[in-house]
């Protein structure tokens, strides 16, 4: 067995305050797993817009200070607790609030789940939120089926490129749009979607026109504001605008006589929250993912890894949106 440090490095956010003024690097001693978990060594960990929002106490979780920022990871089990049902060199994927973005982790068995063969650490680790994000949207609660037509906004960002790639494994009709020329480039390149477009304005009458008229059955908006005001108005009858958040800034309203006449509905998704009500269903959503991802149906995006020296400019790459996919961390990097 090798032998482990006594110390290792974090990222702590030791104070909510703007600007990352509150974030830095610290040690900490060597944790030890307990009965039922495992000390993983973590070979890359993604981050998200949650995890810049913890550093400011926006998010709606607020875990108290000091706090390891990191929802998702992978790495390599080192070590495990009686009882626990993983061993020393499995390859897993961490699902955590925090405590992602360090060099050693102890977790519950329950937290982890196994590395899709074909996958990198760094793939594996911008896998499991974005793409349950996306699945529980458009599969479980938007009920998506073969050759409908899927309309994603933000398409180049951590769920709304998951929910292109999705789509297509999924066999819809896909529409993304963009805000940039380069950011539609890159998704067309990357997953090839059916149309990439502009966007929000000018929409309605692109998409009536690739629908024959119909509009869409479904559309992912994790953007909301001038975003889903047009939503409104191409969303087929019998369509699902699923709200999965607000990145623009501004969170709309709708007069319900227009989802009354025009026929559909809007559903809004949360999906850990989901999971945590409904934990069978839950399950069902992840293992879908993985099985999607050991065919190699769909595969996440690194957008780049960064060692943690510099975890300052993966931050800012995040929150100035330069970001296609995710970013990634790389502890030991």
């Amino acid at each position: 067995m090798t032998m482990l440090p006594s110390v290792m490095r974090v990222l702590e956010v030791s104070a909510l305050a703007p600007d990352l003024a509150g974030v830095g690097l610290a040690e900490r001693s060597m944790p030890q797993p307990g009965p039922g978990q495992a000390l993983v060594r973590i070979e890359a960990a993604a981050l998200g817009f949650p995890d810049l929002l913890m550093t400011e106490g926006l998010y709606q979780a607020k875990p108290p200070l000091p706090f390891v920022p990191g929802m998702e990871a992978a790495g390599e089990v080192v070590a495990a607790g009686e009882g626990s049902r993983w061993q020393a060199g499995d390859k897993v994927v961490v699902a955590t609030l925090t405590g992602a973005v360090v060099q050693y982790g102890v977790f519950a068995d329950a937290a982890l789940l196994p590395l899709p063969q074909g996958l990198s650490f760094a793939e594996g680790a911008a896998l499991r939120a974005a793409y349950i994000t996306a699945y529980t949207a458009i599969a479980r609660i938007g009920r998506a089926e073969p050759g409908e037509t899927l309309v994603v906004h933000g398409a180049a960002g951590g769920v709304g490129l998951a929910a292109v790639d999705l789509g297509k494994a999924l066999g819809l009709n896909v529409i993304a749009v963009a805000s940039s020329a380069e950011k539609r480039a890159a998704v067309q390149r990357l997953y090839a979607p059916d149309h990439v477009l502009a966007g929000p304005t000018g929409l309605r009458e692109q998409i009536l026109e690739l629908t024959g008229g119909r509009g869409a059955d479904l559309v992912y908006d994790p953007v909301g504001g001038d975003v889903f005001d047009e939503a409104c108005r191409y969303t087929a009858f019998g369509g699902r605008l699923l709200v999965v958040g607000f990145a623009g800034g501004r969170i709309a309203e709708v007069r319900t006589n227009i989802p009354l006449i025009k026929g559909f509905s809007v559903v809004g998704v949360r999906a850990g929250e989901y999971g945590r009500r409904f934990p069978e269903r839950g399950r069902e959503d992840m293992a879908a993912i993985l099985q999607l991802a050991e065919e190699g149906r769909i595969r996440p995006h690194v957008h780049s890894a960064v060692p943690l020296a510099d975890w300052r400019e993966a931050y800012l790459a995040m929150r100035e949106r330069r970001v296609i996919g995710r970013t990634v961390i790389l502890p030991h990097g």
